[in-house]
């Protein structure tokens, strides 16, 4: 007979402010500072690390152990991922099940990317395409446009779902007005800028029924994470609090239903569906979608947010469009025109729409976000009696990750404030609603203790550089 899981915490999370790609900051250092914090809001040190996993998309072989030598050089295994925009939840995943196998007790999960300004392309045009496929489904359905290939197949989604359920133009753009005004209270996000309904539907069109302000942007940024197993965590019984439960995950992949020739199918919803329902049954058999009261979507596009309600369950099939007019979405008030009962908010974040979106870093960032709220620390976005909480992370490709989390003691979220966050976690402020960096101490405090090296640093590289100068 299979042999038992092992629970899985995540007892640390930390993550950088998400950036446009200007080239100004080096995976290098983002990926350090995300881990550092990572290691900082866990106190533990990297000496506890058993092994290690680097989650990127854009970047060469080995970033991981680049990143990761910085923290020390302590030879554990290190394993670099790449699963498209689903590559961090993948990480999480890949820890987790090191966990729950009795492979590792604890396990570091650190997600970074360094992108290019524009839409999302390939560097390998001398040979085929992952997604060569997908396009084809897509070109012989819907034809193409000169839009990016990505704004294509989800806008298309978002037509067909038009055409079938009766969704309009307005729905689509009052998801992205949902996303940007919860980015206010996220100081990690990308744009904090808020808009009206009318401002998002005259923005650029990309490709209908998709504007401008509807879309992801790409983005600069990284964020980490440190699984534990219940052995570890009861040897730190200290902890227990700030522990907080994986209690079900599942990756999925497409089925045959990919080449159904529908729109909403090649974008993920029958993975989608596959994830969370083993998920939430894992979690527990009598889970259902109505009993979250906050989700963290994957919302690379409006379109796809509102397609992957109804997908999740968070909706009746069809019916996500009168969801998201009723506020059912958002926080109490909060919807159009002050609709909203406030049980469920999807994307507090502000989500990709408004946070951004490093690939390998999303999902990471996603889980960062939901253990804030299920500790209590998200206090300026809480969201009443939270209990469970979802994480949705999709790839085209294609990888679903569906993560459900709840307290290790199984109770709802208490809202703490800030000082009291920042007494508990020794830094002295609140991670959850104020973004700052690290101090040279903090940092040698959580590094290797006795397996270190200078060079693996990133401020070793402007030595490099002088020294090659003189050459």
């Amino acid at each position: 007979m299979p042999r038992p899981k092992e629970p899985c915490y995540v007892l640390g999370v930390g993550m950088t402010k998400f950036i446009k790609p200007r080239g100004k900051v080096d995976y290098t250092e983002m990926g350090y500072e995300a881990g550092i914090k990572a290691l900082l809001d866990a106190q533990v040190t990297y000496d506890d690390v058993e092994q290690g996993i680097a989650c990127y998309c854009y970047g060469d072989s080995t970033s991981g152990q680049r990143v990761f030598y910085q923290f020390g050089m302590t030879q554990i295994p290190i394993y670099n991922v790449n699963n498209n925009c689903s590559t961090g939840s993948t990480g999480l995943a890949m820890g987790r099940n090191m966990i729950s196998a009795g492979a590792a007790d604890c396990v570091m999960v650190v997600g970074f990317e360094k992108m290019m300004p524009g839409s999302l392309q390939s560097f390998f045009n001398d040979r085929e395409s992952p997604l060569g496929t997908t396009y084809a489904m897509m070109a012989t359905t819907r034809g193409l446009s000169k839009a990016p290939g990505a704004a294509q197949m989800f806008g298309n989604a978002g037509r067909e779902y038009m055409e079938k359920y009766g969704a309009t133009d307005e729905d689509f753009a009052e998801i992205a007005r949902i996303n940007h005004a919860h980015s206010v209270h996220n100081p990690y996000s990308q744009f904090q800028d808020v808009y009206t309904l009318d401002q998002i539907l005259s923005s650029t069109p990309i490709h209908p029924p998709l504007t401008k302000l509807q879309c992801c942007p790409t983005s600069d940024g990284a964020a980490a994470a440190i699984l534990v197993s219940q052995s570890f965590l009861d040897a730190r019984p200290h902890l227990r609090s700030h522990a907080i439960l994986i209690a079900g995950q599942s990756l999925a992949t497409d089925s045959p239903s990919l080449f159904s020739q529908s729109a909403i199918d090649l974008v993920g919803r029958d993975m989608t569906i596959r994830a969370a329902t083993t998920a939430m049954h894992e979690a527990d058999p009598s889970l259902t979608p109505q009993d979250f009261a906050v989700c963290e979507l994957h919302d690379c596009f409006s379109a796809n947010e509102l397609c992957l309600l109804d997908a999740l369950g968070f909706s009746a099939p069809g019916k996500a469009h009168e969801l998201v007019r009723a506020g059912g979405i958002t926080y109490r008030g909060q919807g159009r025109d002050g609709k909203g009962d406030g049980k469920l908010v999807v994307n507090p974040s502000g989500g990709l729409i408004s946070k951004g979106h490093p690939l390998g870093a999303t999902g990471i960032a996603q889980c960062a976000e939901l253990v804030w709220h299920l500790r209590g620390w998200a206090n300026n976005r809480a969201v009443p009696k939270t209990k469970w909480a979802l994480q949705h992370n999709l790839g085209l490709g294609g990888a679903a990750v569906v993560t459900v989390y709840r307290r290790a003691d199984g109770k709802e979220a208490v809202t703490v404030d800030s000082e009291t966050v920042g007494r508990v976690n020794g830094l002295g402020y609140n991670p959850a609603v104020e973004a700052r960096g690290f101090t040279a101490e903090q940092a040698k405090r959580v590094r290797s203790r006795t397996k270190t090296h200078e060079w693996a640093m990133t401020a070793t590289l402007p030595m490099m550089k002088a020294a090659q100068a003189k050459v």
